[in-house]
């Protein structure tokens, strides 16, 4: 079956209508450029015009829309599912009467993370596709640089750091003791791996798509703890982002100044969205017992050292010494 056929069926399926990257819409304006490129008669028959109507004004434009759509709509609908998994006691119950549960063992919760997963790979594998189709009618590389845009545009659903706590979600609840037979796969070998100590976040997904998440912090040269995701995507210790971030504990991320850069990418202006990876951090607490203590000891010292100095600035600030 073609793709885009099993894509038709696949949103004509959903039972709620979420945002999707119209794929049949883009192959249709792809058709209308290529229509507009044979019968103009300046082209050099390698690219489009320069100026291309189209393509400027039309096909990426609505791929930019739709993919901020699709990535929007995953990030909120990750967020509340894994709010659901995480709060205990009240606030978990408050939840549940809000209506925001369908089921609240862990069954539901899987077969919610695995609708997810589908949502966020299928909408993936479609603009693979359609960038793929727009590269080959132009014999241009524009769909393939496009890829790199969208990543600096936060649009790249594959790079969305709820995707990476959907997949550490799926290891807790496999590592729990409250199991079902009954219960979906969420991701298909999903595993966290340790190569030579350093772990990584792995699972194949639809299509060969395969995702690799390095939990090294580049900082510390270290395995990530207490992990942040920058709005980059890059993941740090929260206390080595904040150093990065010419910030202190105290003050916390969203202190950052909007010029500080990620020390890997060179970003401004990522920190003050950064996102507590809170299912990454339960599962690295469980699979590095050891190292996470000597850590959390190491980091309690230093939590410590910087609130004192903060409020004893603030004092010496009030009293005007």
């Amino acid at each position: 079956m073609k793709f885009c056929k099993k894509y038709q069926e696949y949103i004509q399926g959903q039972q709620k209508q979420l945002p999707v990257v119209d794929f049949k819409k883009l192959k249709k304006i792809l058709k209308r450029c290529r229509k507009d490129f044979e019968s103009h008669q300046d082209h050099d028959g390698q690219s489009c015009p320069h100026q291309c109507p189209v393509c400027d004004g039309t096909f990426f434009p609505s791929l930019v829309r739709e993919m901020s759509a699709v990535v929007g709509c995953f990030n909120k609908r990750a967020q509340k599912l894994l709010e659901l998994h995480l709060p205990p006691g009240f606030r978990k119950y408050f939840t549940w009467l809000k209506g925001r549960l369908l089921q609240k063992d862990h069954v539901g919760l899987i077969q919610e993370g695995k609708d997810l997963v589908t949502y966020a790979t299928i909408n993936a594998i479609a603009v693979r596709k359609i960038l793929k189709k727009y590269d080959k009618i132009h014999y241009s590389k524009q769909g393939q640089a496009f890829k790199s845009k969208a990543q600096s545009m936060h649009i790249e659903i594959l790079q969305s750091p709820w995707l990476c706590e959907l997949m550490a979600f799926h290891i807790n609840l496999k590592e729990t003791k409250v199991r079902s037979n009954k219960a979906p796969a969420l991701f298909e070998g999903c595993s966290l791996a340790f190569d030579d100590d350093k772990p990584s976040l792995s699972c194949e997904l639809l299509d060969s798509i395969k995702l690799d998440i390095d939990l090294t912090c580049s900082i510390c040269l270290d395995t990530v703890f207490d992990p942040v995701s920058l709005t980059c995507g890059h993941i740090f210790c929260y206390m080595c982002a904040c150093s990065a971030a010419s910030v202190t504990i105290v003050d916390g991320l969203e202190a950052a100044e909007p010029k500080e850069k990620c020390p890997l990418c060179r970003k401004a202006g990522v920190y003050e969205g950064a996102l507590h990876l809170e299912e990454l951090n339960i599962l690295l607490s469980r699979s590095c017992q050891k190292y996470w203590e000597q850590r959390l000891q190491t980091e309690r010292i230093e939590r410590v050292r910087q609130a004192k100095e903060h409020w004893e600035y603030q004092c010496r600030a009030f009293m005007g010494v």
